[in-house]
């Protein structure tokens, strides 16, 4: 298995921009994309283990669901310390699974961990306390979502906790267009070029398709949840915390 290395995939013009995909080129550099392309990505991270900290029933299952590296998986991991649980991350790339194995081997916590290479929309989920979906729900068909949280949602037990992470759009176009503009300069400070960010965006504009603060949080209260609160925001990225 080749290191990870610098994300560079888009740095050269390319004579036609492919639809963006979890394959191997991208499982190589993600580590690298997701820190220097989502902002606030590192504050996230470790405050998933925070919350898995405290929601994670003792003797309980938990997942990850769009598990990518396992950077929220070992997060949760780290959290889960003592509670007698078991943590299943699921990812339906084969390369991120992986990938994700080795970091996972590298890790010296204890609690149990299983890998699945899966579509979550299909897997059968078992009674658990805490799932994630770090940045994924933007990924599936924006007609499956309501379907995949009512799962999440029957499938948690009473008390659970779903941690939920993704790009937002925004009604108020004054509103959406600084959150871009903000957006576009961070990815700037961190090294991308012009050319780089318009050929991702290029790219990702009909695999990622984001949608407003209002409706994941109507669509959560839909779906069997109690508590919905977003927990962190920075420009058009966003986590939220539901309780069932």
């Amino acid at each position: 298995m080749s290191n990870q290395g610098p994300d560079n995939l888009f740095a050269s013009p390319l004579e036609k921009v492919k639809e963006f995909a979890f394959d191997e080129a991208v499982a190589r550099v993600f580590p690298d994309m997701i820190q220097r392309s989502v902002p606030g990505y590192t504050t996230i991270i470790p405050m998933i283990g925070l919350i898995t900290q405290k929601y994670a029933q003792n003797g309980s299952l938990c997942y990850d669901l769009g598990c990518s590296l396992g950077a929220s998986t070992l997060a949760m991991r780290h959290g889960l310390q003592g509670k007698n649980c078991r943590l299943i991350g699921v990812d339906n790339s084969a390369s991120m699974i992986e990938r994700c194995h080795h970091y996972v081997e590298l890790d010296n916590e204890q609690t149990p961990v299983e890998l699945i290479c899966d579509d979550i929309r299909t897997l059968e989920l078992k009674p658990c306390s805490v799932v994630t979906l770090n940045f994924t729900l933007q990924f599936v068909p924006e007609i499956e979502r309501r379907a995949l949280l009512e799962k999440i949602a029957n499938a948690l037990v009473p008390g659970g906790a779903l941690i939920l992470s993704e790009k937002l759009v925004f009604d108020q176009p004054e509103i959406q267009s600084s959150l871009e503009d903000l957006h576009w300069l961070f990815k700037k400070a961190n090294g991308y070029s012009e050319l780089e960010i318009a050929q991702k965006r290029s790219a990702i504009e009909n695999v990622l398709v984001p949608e407003s603060l209002e409706t994941h949080i109507e669509r959560l209260g839909q779906a069997g949840f109690n508590l919905v609160t977003p927990w962190y925001k920075c420009f058009n990225f966003c986590s939220m915390l539901a309780v069932k």
